[in-house]
């Protein structure tokens, strides 16, 4: 066949123009042109931990560290877990028997690639599908400089079934995460002449590079069968989204970065890392909470830990906060002789840094309300225990002003699928969404009537 008569190194290909999709700064780039930003801005962000959460019997000795509450509706009582967000009750919805029928089928570790997108991953078919984070996005791209910001501890995308990104674009590619506080800090609010002369700077040669791509990819393409073309076009659509982000930053940077509050700057910790698992947490809880003070993104993910295992430097958070065990120890050991309230303390500990998240939120003002009351946040893993890819332990705060009704614990069924409750959550920021992945309607005891 014609197109076998000549052979392209892939090492030399990539090597060829890989530098110019390298860049990590590229990742979280902003927006069309600048445009004054909305008087009331809607929010959304979601929080994943890995493994599922303790749920001993309702009516065993260690009942007290199990996850979900007692009772249901309004008159709910928290358990030891979840009691450090007594203080944010009337801003919390706590939700059971919501997951994903497509992560019911697939292994017990495989499910937080999917726990955004709604996606089934297997062996035969490792691509995922766009998450619900970037389909806001998108609703508000041209008000803000970046239009996500996209967290994880361990940083990057990890590897198919064991992510390290919750985010995934409209072509179903893993969005690098970013894990150094400090880094984070800079790319939101770094000033200065010298930073922003070495921003220009790399700017024009990022697009002076992707120029040089795209016009040596349409010489290639001609050369390629019509299987070839169809996987090139794919890589192309990339190429030319991060051009755009490179032309919208080009927009954005004369624009001057927001100023932060005195006591804001005091309270961050930008050196903190992975080896202090608390302050490293509440610092990136408090970098998405100034990225939306501020208005420099309406939209973010946060992957604290995920289902690596062994290899995720959140794997041994649970040790570093004086655990005898790893988190995969702790959540495979939660039906074995005190295995329930270990894990629950660790489950507690988690709690607590999203009060704290959730505290800030709520004493921010805005509009005759809360940064929180316009900010839909959802907390979560999807497993309940585990390997159970049932029952996801899921909290919905924040949106009050957005139509949001809270105080209650809900239950439901499984034939009400976790995307019913992202079209709720997408309707409440402004993405006129009537259908995501296999949902059949909105949670409607969510919304205020």
């Amino acid at each position: 066949m014609a197109n076998k008569s000549w052979h392209l190194s892939r090492r030399t290909f990539l090597m060829g123009t890989g530098v110019s999709l390298g860049l990590p700064w590229l990742e979280c780039m902003g927006n069309e042109q600048p445009q004054p930003a909305t008087a009331k801005p809607k929010r959304l962000c979601a929080m994943y931990f890995g493994f599922g959460v303790s749920l001993p019997n309702a009516d065993s000795e260690q009942a007290q560290w199990r996850w979900f509450p007692n009772g249901e509706g309004r008159d709910y009582e928290f358990t030891e877990t979840l009691k450090p967000l007594s203080a944010q009750r009337e801003n919390i919805t706590i939700l059971g028997g919501l997951s994903h029928p497509n992560g019911r089928k697939m292994g017990g570790h495989d499910t937080g690639d999917t726990f955004l997108t709604a996606a089934l991953l297997n062996n035969q078919y490792l691509r995922n599908t766009v998450s619900i984070d970037q389909v806001a996005a998108q609703a508000c791209d041209d008000q803000t400089r970046f239009s996500s910001l996209v967290l994880s501890t361990d940083g990057g995308v990890g590897e198919p079934t064991r992510s390290s990104t919750l985010s995934y674009s409209d072509q179903g590619r893993p969005l690098p995460a970013l894990n150094q506080p400090q880094q984070i800090f800079d790319r939101f609010f770094g000033a200065g002449d010298a930073d922003l002369r070495n921003r220009r700077r790399q700017l024009n040669s990022a697009s002076g590079m992707l120029d040089r791509v795209l016009e040596d990819s349409r010489s290639l393409r001609r050369r390629l069968g019509k299987q070839d073309q169809e996987k090139f076009d794919d890589y192309l659509g990339s190429v030319r989204q991060i051009e755009q982000r490179v032309e919208r930053s080009q927009r954005w940077l004369e624009i001057p970065r927001p100023e932060l509050r005195d006591e804001e700057r005091d309270r961050l910790h930008l050196d903190s890392d992975d080896k202090a698992p608390q302050l490293f947490i509440r610092t990136m809880y408090d970098l998405i909470y100034l990225a939306f003070r501020t208005d420099s993104t309406r939209v973010a993910t946060y992957q604290i830990t995920n289902m690596a295992d062994a290899s995720s430097k959140a794997g041994k958070f649970p040790q570093l906060e004086g655990f005898k065990s790893s988190l995969h120890n702790l959540a495979h050991g939660w039906n074995k002789p005190e295995g329930a309230e270990k894990l629950g303390q660790w489950d507690r500990f988690m709690a607590e840094q999203f009060a704290y998240f959730l505290g800030n939120l709520s004493s921010a003002a805005e509009d005759g309300g809360s940064v929180l009351d316009h900010t839909v946040v959802l907390y979560g893993s999807s497993n309940s225990t585990t390997h159970d890819n049932n029952n996801y332990p899921l909290i919905l705060a924040g949106g009050k002003q957005l139509g949001l009704e809270h105080g209650r614990y809900l239950k439901f069924g499984n034939e009400v699928p976790l995307s019913n409750l992202f079209v709720t959550m997408l309707n409440r920021v402004g993405v006129d969404c009537e259908s995501f992945a296999d949902s059949t309607g909105e949670i409607k005891e969510l919304v205020r009537s």
